[in-house]
């Protein structure tokens, strides 16, 4: 029997490797005659660099940058197997776990970081940048990054603006005569996990900024200040990053990354599909795990126990999915391919002890879960040995 594991992080937890391995131990409690392949995945945001520089040989590498705040933080970035590929997290440098709840200020928090990060890319001679943009403490359009590449973001008198979401708003000509010339030869693809446009309602500063630490009115300032953003690189650049789906993502980097990169936005889940060759690793498979911190709505949109589920069901795959918490209902869950979902959390186990004890509770799950799907005639296992 060959079964797949192909888990995300477990936000604040647990890496995708080390929930790969948690289920590995709950199969093989079950199962005495078993092939196994870990295929640890990610949808552009947390550990997306892990997975991907482990998947394809490739290297880590570390620089010093400017954090969301101004503050200098160290970054972790990689060179994929090819040694012209480089993937960035933006979070890495620009992330909200960087800056302490009581200090979220998306007025103020800066991209310029992940900038650093791209240009130390391009000194490392990569081709092609993979950048993922999620978890994000930033609603500044991407302006930040894009200073840091040398373009110039000039008020009426001429003078480089500052730092930060709100001073857009002052945002008068923009000019990029300075802007690296080896982007020119470089391909820049975004991994996304959201389509949410640049500004309005459903906008990167209402939808994403209240948890950035955003009141009320500084979402109305930061939407205002986004479409004036919109206007001006339309008039100078030629770009209308106004209605991009997934302009929005990581407070308008996205948008940002198109205009002044001419990024192309994909899922990552998608790109983390392809870069691990999930397929490939699916045909023949009897069943395969898959899991996350969290499966609700929006799971099923460009996140990775979405794209696992889609890869599943072309081949025809039984799927089972352990979450630390569940909100869908068992019918909902199996429109989209899962024929089992198991939560962490429940009566007895709260969500606190859910995270502190997550390797032990999937190991457990994952028991329970192939248990019932080897007595579940919907999932078609062969009558493996116990």
């Amino acid at each position: 029997m060959k079964i797949v594991i192909a888990p995300q992080s477990f936000k604040g937890s647990l890496s995708a490797h080390k929930v790969a391995d948690a289920m590995a131990r709950g199969i093989c409690r079950v199962l005495s005659n078993v092939e196994l392949v870990k295929v640890p995945m990610a949808d552009g945001g947390e550990g997306t660099v892990d997975v991907l520089v482990s998947a394809t040989g490739g290297s880590f590498r570390y620089n010093e940058v400017t954090g969301p705040l101004g503050e200098k933080v160290t970054a972790k970035w990689g060179i994929l197997g090819d040694g012209t590929t480089a993937v960035i997290e933006m979070a890495a440098a620009s992330g909200i776990t960087l800056v302490k709840p009581d200090r979220l200020d998306p007025m103020v928090a800066t991209t310029y970081g992940t900038g650093e990060l791209i240009k130390a890319a391009l000194e490392a001679g990569c081709h092609h940048l993979i950048i993922g943009i999620g978890g994000s403490a930033t609603n500044d359009g991407g302006a930040g990054m894009a200073q840091a590449l040398g373009v110039s973001l000039l008020d009426e008198e001429g003078n480089e603006l500052l730092l930060g979401g709100a001073e857009l708003l002052r945002l008068s000509r923009i000019d990029t005569s300075g802007l690296d010339t080896r982007l020119v030869t470089c391909r820049v693809t975004v991994a996304i996990d959201v389509t949410n446009p640049l500004y309005g309602d459903q906008g990167a500063s209402w939808i994403y900024g209240p948890q950035k630490g955003a009141t009320e009115e500084m979402c109305r300032q930061l939407d205002e200040t986004l479409e004036h953003y919109a206007t001006i690189i339309k008039r100078d650049l030629d770009v209308d990053v106004g209605n991009i789906p997934g302009g929005g993502a990581a407070g308008g980097l996205g948008a940002g990354l198109v205009a002044f990169l001419g990024a192309k936005l994909e899922p990552g889940i998608d790109i983390v599909c392809e870069a691990v060759g999930l397929s490939e690793h699916l045909k023949g498979a009897n069943i395969v795990f898959t899991g996350e911190g969290r499966i609700d709505a929006q799971t099923m949109f460009g996140k990775t126990i979405a794209g696992v589920a889609a890869k599943a069901q072309a081949l025809g795959v039984p799927m089972i999915a352990i979450a630390g918490e569940i909100n869908l209902s068992s019918e909902e869950l199996a429109r989209h391919g899962i024929d089992i979902a198991l939560s962490l959390v429940s009566d007895s186990v709260s969500p606190v002890e859910s995270i502190a004890n997550a390797s032990q509770l999937i190991t457990e799950a994952a028991e329970r879960a192939l248990r019932l799907a080897i007595d579940k005639p919907s999932t078609s296992l062969e009558s493996p040995e116990a």
